[in-house]
């Protein structure tokens, strides 16, 4: 069963919760998409697509959309005072030469070490890696939002990545419905649990050690 709408937005208001102000931020499909709709009003950022838009805004409302406003996933945006369009190659020119300051994606699974695997389940066809590759390597931070198990139960968040790698040891942050953890060169390290978890759903649920913040917070 997929994650419902509100759970939805709560991880992605606190993904947003990581933008500063002036920040050029990418952003995935899916959850990620879902980011601008919770910024707060004071922080001023570019949100980039590598279908070739800068300044994207919230999703428009309902029969207000613009055909030919979408972002990566195809979906309808709505852009910012200042927005810029551009090709394919000139969105992957900014990407590669280290512009994104952010990049906020989905997973499939996500190591103890951070290592990224987005892309591809096994015998299942899919059109290609897309940019996630080159965000993974050259943003400057890399926030990972998922859910915390797969739709078997199966743990997301584990000690080695069981299917093809995007990128290895390039994960920052890890957001699920669950908790937040922090990614650093010794593990990671349980910072934050979405009500009503408790720390024993989290551990019961994750493939591989972690430890625990000294100011652990809950997110109700």
């Amino acid at each position: 069963m997929g994650l419902g709408v509100e759970t939805r937005d709560r991880m992605a208001k606190r993904a947003a919760q990581e933008i500063k102000n002036g920040m050029t931020v990418n952003l995935g499909i899916g959850i990620p998409s879902l980011v601008p709709n919770h910024l707060e009003k004071h922080v001023t950022v570019m949100f980039q697509a590598e279908n070739g838009i800068l300044g994207m805004g919230p999703s428009p409302k309902k029969g207000e959309e613009d055909e030919n406003l979408c972002n990566a996933g195809g979906l309808p945006v709505t852009v910012t005072a200042g927005a810029s369009y551009f090709d394919s190659t000139i969105a992957f020119g900014m990407i590669r030469r280290g512009r994104i300051d952010m990049t906020i994606l989905g997973a499939l699974e996500v190591s103890r070490k951070g290592d990224l695997a987005n892309w591809i389940v096994p015998g299942f066809k899919v059109p290609g890696m897309g940019g996630a590759m080159e965000l993974a390597q050259k943003a400057k931070k890399v926030i990972v939002i998922m859910s915390h198990t797969d739709k078997y139960g199966k743990p997301k968040i584990v000690e080695s990545c069981q299917l093809p790698l995007t990128s290895a040891t390039c994960v920052d942050l890890i957001i699920t419905e669950m908790a937040v953890f922090l990614v650093s060169e010794t593990g990671l390290e349980l910072t934050e649990i979405f009500a009503p978890y408790s720390l024993i759903d989290v551990q019961k649920t994750t493939g591989c050690d972690f430890c625990l913040s000294p100011f652990i917070r809950t997110i109700t």
